[in-house]
């Protein structure tokens, strides 16, 4: 069986979770603490960050970005379970990978680096420290911009990137994911948006992570519940 190398509040790692379970492939989750920097673990990425998928025959694959892509390519063309991480024609997947790298890049340096990494990776790392509160109040305000583009995607749209769900629902459905766990998403603002999340949150790949616990932090009362 694959190994994946993860945190339970890393974005990129959930992200991963998922799609491998949309994909029905198999892993064996290893939790790493990467502000560790563990001897073994920059061994296999030196950039010491997560994920990092071990398969059964080959090296590893390491970065949210290319284990997909190695997910992509390793499927035939069917969808798996209504799911393929980058679906349709050469112009529907370059819309998917474009919304990637918007929540993978923009939303996480805009949004969980400010929320999630102040919040619980500053707590736990070699010097831990408080919570920058200027940091959290511009997560916050960045935060209900991007939930307003979620909403329009939402609204024009079947899934993120079209008709079908793709790899770009999995990376916002993490990051929110991420967030919700603290509390700290405002569903009551963005009804849209709570309506799409819903959809991918009853999903069989989701419950692995509704039942994540991060020692120190009790997930918020809407994090487990898909009535919320």
């Amino acid at each position: 069986m694959a190994n994946l190398l993860h945190h339970p509040l890393c974005s990129f790692s959930r992200s991963i979770r998922l799609a491998l379970a949309e994909c029905g492939v198999e892993v064996e989750l290893n939790e790493e603490k990467p502000w560790e920097w563990r001897p073994e673990f920059l061994a296999l990425n030196p950039a010491g960050t997560l994920p990092v998928l071990l398969p059964d025959d080959e090296g590893p694959i390491t970065g949210s970005y290319a284990i997909s892509e190695w997910l992509s390519d390793t499927l035939d063309e069917r969808p798996i379970q209504g799911f393929q991480p980058f679906p349709g024609d050469p112009a529907a997947r370059a819309e998917a990978r474009r919304l990637v790298e918007w929540f993978h890049d923009k939303f996480h340096d805009e949004v969980t680096d400010y929320l999630v990494v102040e919040k619980v990776f500053r707590r736990f790392g070699p010097q831990s420290t408080s919570p920058d509160m200027e940091a959290m109040r511009a997560g916050h305000k960045n935060l209900r911009y991007h939930m307003a583009y979620i909403g329009h995607l939402t609204e024009t749209r079947s899934w993120l990137a079209g008709d079908a769900l793709s790899f770009a629902d999995l990376a916002a459905a993490a990051h929110l994911s991420a967030l919700d766990y603290l509390g700290e998403v405002p569903w009551e603002e963005h009804e849209a948006v709570k309506h799409w999340y819903a959809l991918v949150k009853s999903r069989p790949s989701f419950r692995p992570l509704l039942q994540d616990r991060v020692a120190g932090f009790i997930p918020a009362g809407t994090y487990a519940d898909l009535d919320f």
